[in-house]
């Protein structure tokens, strides 16, 4: 899971990527240059310490997301078209963080002249709607050209094509993301390598001072959130020891960490959920898409698991801490078996049966 942080300069996006990753990259040096910073997370979660604590293992292993604070977008691209190197780096993200400024400091000047996060969104959002439509109309002249051409594949499937992508075009048509279209399985796999950037879902953050109230902003579009956060104050909370930070939270009546709260939001945004292994070499946190089958969990393990997979023992995990263990559990017939059709559920402590000849 890997998401793109971006934003006008001047917004935060480095202030952040700082507050998740417990980094020190400097803020306020915005050069117009592509600079891509990178950085795997552990998702906290407490979930995996409780279970390391029951099943004393060797190792504890949290589940990771990747975040990458990408620079070089300026609001410009609605004249140049976003440069290919940069569009190359943000059409390998699954989505994006669009942090939106609306703190003001006299010292850092919006390089627009104003705050207006409405504004800043929608030209962001102008950037990516200008460089998918022109993506889509060039794959609609090469669909006409192979038409009429002939020769190769067959007609039914170029006018398939045509149909998907002039759908695609009538979306962006009339300036909506393409998050908006319900796609069918075989429509998402013919345009998943081209990267379309309004296809890709996004949690907007509202930057904010410390004093700010949140601004009312209307963003209706599917797979996408509106959230706030105090990015200044949350990258000095990551700085901090874990009492010094109880302390300063206490102080600013902050009740989470912008780190745990904006991971749990990529989470979401992504329909992403962790199902968990536990015993005494390991504990550990999975990720896997929501509506995952037990062999797709069981892949994510490992790929021999799914090729082999027989029967999944899974226990959820609010049964096994109120039981108090395997034991326990077993006793009162909260460990089931389930088969290839089981969908996995948040939470879910699974112990894969398998067959490597098979």
């Amino acid at each position: 899971m890997r998401l793109g942080i971006v934003g006008l300069p001047q917004s935060g996006k480095t202030t952040l990527f700082n507050a998740l990753t417990r980094g020190s990259f400097p803020v306020g040096t915005a050069t117009g240059k592509i600079e891509i910073h990178d950085a795997v997370v552990d998702v906290p979660d407490e979930r995996v310490d409780v279970l390391a604590k029951m099943f004393h293992p060797k190792k504890t292993i949290y589940a990771k997301v990747n975040y990458a604070d990408i620079a070089g977008l300026d609001g410009s691209s609605a004249k140049s078209g976003i440069s290919g190197e940069l569009l190359n780096k943000l059409a390998q993200m699954d989505g994006f963080i669009h942090v939106v400024r609306c703190f003001t400091n006299d010292q850092v000047p919006h390089p627009a002249g104003s705050i207006d996060p409405i504004r800043d969104i929608q030209t962001l959002d102008g950037d990516f709607l200008l460089n998918d439509l022109i993506s889509v109309e060039k794959k609609l002249e090469r669909l006409t050209d192979e038409k009429r051409k002939g020769g190769g594949r067959e007609k039914a499937v170029i006018d398939r094509e045509i149909e998907l992508f002039e759908k695609l075009h009538a979306c962006l048509a009339e300036e909506k993301p393409l998050r908006e279209l319900d796609l069918t399985a075989e429509e998402e796999k013919a345009i998943s390598g081209f990267g379309l950037l309004s296809r890709k879902p996004v949690l907007i953050l509202l930057n904010l001072d410390e004093t700010q109230e949140v601004p009312r902003i209307d963003y209706p579009y599917k797979q996408s959130k509106v959230e706030s956060i105090r990015g200044q104050i949350e990258m000095e909370l990551a700085q901090l020891s874990p009492e010094d930070a109880a302390m300063f939270m206490e102080d600013y009546h902050i009740s989470e960490l912008g780190l745990n709260r904006v991971i749990r939001l990529s989470y979401e945004l992504l329909g992403q959920l962790s199902f968990f292994t536990a015993g005494a070499d390991e504990c550990r946190a999975w990720t896997v898409h929501r509506g995952a089958t037990a062999p797709e969990a069981a892949g994510v393990i490992h790929t021999d698991l799914q090729k082999g997979f027989i029967r999944a023992e899974v226990i959820a995990y609010d049964d096994l801490i109120e039981l108090g263990g395997m034991n326990e559990a077993k006793a009162k017939g909260k460990l089931r078996l389930e088969g290839k059709d089981y969908i996995v559920k948040d939470g879910d402590i699974l112990n894969i049966r398998f067959n490597v000849s098979k």
